[in-house]
């Protein structure tokens, strides 16, 4: 390769990458994904688009594909909370095992009926596309405020889901290439639990002793990431070469290290979400380069017939089977956890295993799964608004500061520095700082006025428009966020936690006077806890709602996993609607 080729190679990447960040914010502007972007940014600069670019080699992309998402994982990884898996883990692991075999064969039979393909190529279409993607969920829940039992099912069933997809469409791959002659239910069951068995094993395993390394080196701070990083690889390719899932295994070597005080963490994390961008454009760009658009025409009515049957049939099958023992989740939840089965970079580097294989219709396979996938996040991306609104699992955005920075005081120190700006309608506007209720153990370390930094004592009268600089740790920011920054407004969600607040300790008998409740044969000892545990069981997340008595009755605080506030919603014609709605799923559903 010459120079000439060389700085042709830099430009062209360059260009497209810069190209597909400057028209990021198309995106939020048209309402579609940002990742669907990418992938037209890599369609037009391809064969058929005005780059004119021919790129058909599959193993390039297979590379470069798997590089990127083991990246998307271990940052999605580190911004799980492990806390989230006392209501999520289960539900995901039913979603990431029997939903995506459901989801392979009906999609599978689908594909057979509308390709003329035989039962076992159909299955391969389904297994291909059966899986949710991590890359695509990760960033499109980014930043959005969702029921947690909702959130962190869907975040943990993307990462966790593609040992399963994997493992089927290797398994498909070796019985329609007759591979090995005498595979049976053995070789199968080796094969499943070497997938999850040993990605597990090494991504704990792993983790644990990448934490280690972290935090015993003494490195300037620009390394801590690369170290994570170049570490995280390692565990992801040694799981592979061993038969186990490196895709699982680097998800929970980022889950093990980003709940653990780990040094230099907001530093790892500042880096990492810059490589995981980058990871996205470029992961995109190569495969909107692979395909050829003119190609996708040929397909186009029965892989939208394909597509469609996926996301309204094989998809909400597939989760209401599989979340059958899951009592907490309501009708409106499954829904929703249905329609944000989001396809996205697996099911297309699947595809590139029966090419690679050289197994007959590996074009068509190919074909079908960028299809599935743009119909995807154009249908379901483009309408994730919507949905959540419907489906009403969406929270009120919480107040945030407008930036805050991690304070390396020692090797794994947990403080950070919040930056909040007052506005007009704080009540701390004309208050001393002494006077202020600030979590115990927080200082502010710095107050700017007009641009000038100040020297803050107890007597310094705060005004609007100041900036505080407070020093505190991630325990006290929804407190420190409640005194001085505002929630976005949101006035479809104004009344969402209740019209009155309710401790969770009160006597239903108390609370029946106030509000001249008819208790009927209810115990006189009853309280509200015993109420929520009688509608919510065991694990109500904040948000949470049931009907009783005519009165809507919200989870509306939640510390360490137990109730500590119910709102109480009074009734108004859009409730009493959505009570009729809810009426008639129930008898639906029945």
């Amino acid at each position: 390769m010459d120079a000439i080729t060389i700085n042709s190679f830099f430009l062209i990447g360059a260009a497209l990458i810069a190209m597909s960040v400057l028209l990021s914010p198309v995106s939020s502007k048209l309402g579609i994904p940002i990742l669907l972007v990418f992938l037209f940014v890599g369609m037009l600069a391809g064969e058929d688009g005005p780059g004119g670019i021919q790129f058909d080699n599959y193993s390039t992309a297979y590379l470069v594909s798997n590089l990127a998402l083991a990246v998307i994982l271990l940052d999605g990884g580190m911004r799980t909370r492990v806390a989230s898996f006392r209501v999520a883990f289960w539900p995901s692991v039913a979603l990431a095992t029997i939903g995506v075999a459901l989801t392979t064969v009906i999609t599978g039979l689908l594909a057979a009926w509308l390709f003329h393909l035989s039962l076992l190529q159909g299955f391969l279409v389904g297994a291909i596309v059966g899986s949710t993607d991590a890359a695509s969920v990760f960033s499109l829940l980014k930043g959005r405020s969702l029921n947690e039992r909702v959130g962190a099912t869907l975040e943990i069933e993307s990462g966790t889901n593609d040992p399963m997809a994997v493992f089927l469409t290797v398994t498909l791959i070796a019985v329609l290439g007759q591979a090995q002659a005498d595979m049976g239910i053995s070789f199968f069951a080796i094969s499943f639990i070497k997938q999850f068995g040993v990605g597990a094993v090494l991504g704990l395993a792993g983790g644990w002793a990448l934490w280690m390394i972290i935090n015993r080196s003494t490195l300037p701070e620009g390394l801590y990431s690369i170290l994570t990083l170049s570490g995280g690889l390692v565990i992801f390719a040694l799981s592979n070469y061993l038969g186990g899932s490196g895709i699982l295994s680097i998800y929970l070597v980022g889950v093990f290290i980003g709940n653990q005080p780990t040094r230099s963490r907001h530093s790892i994390l500042n880096i990492l979400d810059g490589m995981t961008w980058l990871s996205q454009i470029g992961m995109f760009l190569v495969l909107g380069l692979l395909v050829v658009p003119s190609h996708l025409l040929e397909i186009a009515v029965p892989g939208l017939a394909l597509a469609i049957g996926m996301i309204l049939l094989a998809r909400p099958l597939s989760v209401w089977v599989s979340l059958i023992p899951f009592r907490s989740f309501s009708a409106r939840e499954k829904w929703f956890i249905s329609w944000v089965g989001l396809r996205g970079a697996v099911p297309i580097i699947l595809a590139v295993f029966p090419m690679m294989a050289g197994l007959p219709n590996s074009q068509l396979y190919f074909n079908l799964a960028f299809f599935v996938v743009m119909v995807s996040l154009i249908v379901q991306g483009g309408s994730l608004t919507k949905a959540m609104s419907i489906a009403k699992v969406e929270l009120p955005p919480k107040p945030e500061p407008i930036s805050r920075a991690g304070v390396e005081i020692y090797p794994t120190s947990e403080w950070e520095l919040f930056i909040y700006r007052l506005k007009a309608d704080k009540w701390c506007i004309g208050a001393p700082i002494r006077n202020l209720f600030m979590p115990e153990g927080t200082r502010i370390a710095a107050v700017f006025r007009d641009q000038n930094l100040m020297h803050p004592s107890g007597s310094t009268t705060l005004q609007e428009g100041d900036t505080l600089c407070v020093l505190a740790q991630e325990k006290d920011l929804e407190a420190l966020s409640q005194l001085f920054s505002e929630a976005p407004e949101k006035s479809s969600l104004a009344r969402f936690f209740g019209d009155f607040f309710l401790d969770i300790n009160a006597k239903l008998t108390d609370v029946a006077l106030i509000y001249g409740l008819d208790l009927g044969e209810f115990n006189v000892d009853m309280t509200l806890h015993d109420l929520v545990m009688q509608h919510l069981g065991a694990t109500p997340v904040l948000g949470d709602h049931f009907e009783w008595q005519g009165l809507q009755w919200i989870v509306a605080d939640v510390l360490d996993w137990k109730v500590t506030r119910i709102g109480l919603r009074l009734p108004d014609e859009e409730d009493n609607q959505e009570e009729r709605e809810e009426e008639s799923e129930s008898t639906v559903v029945s």
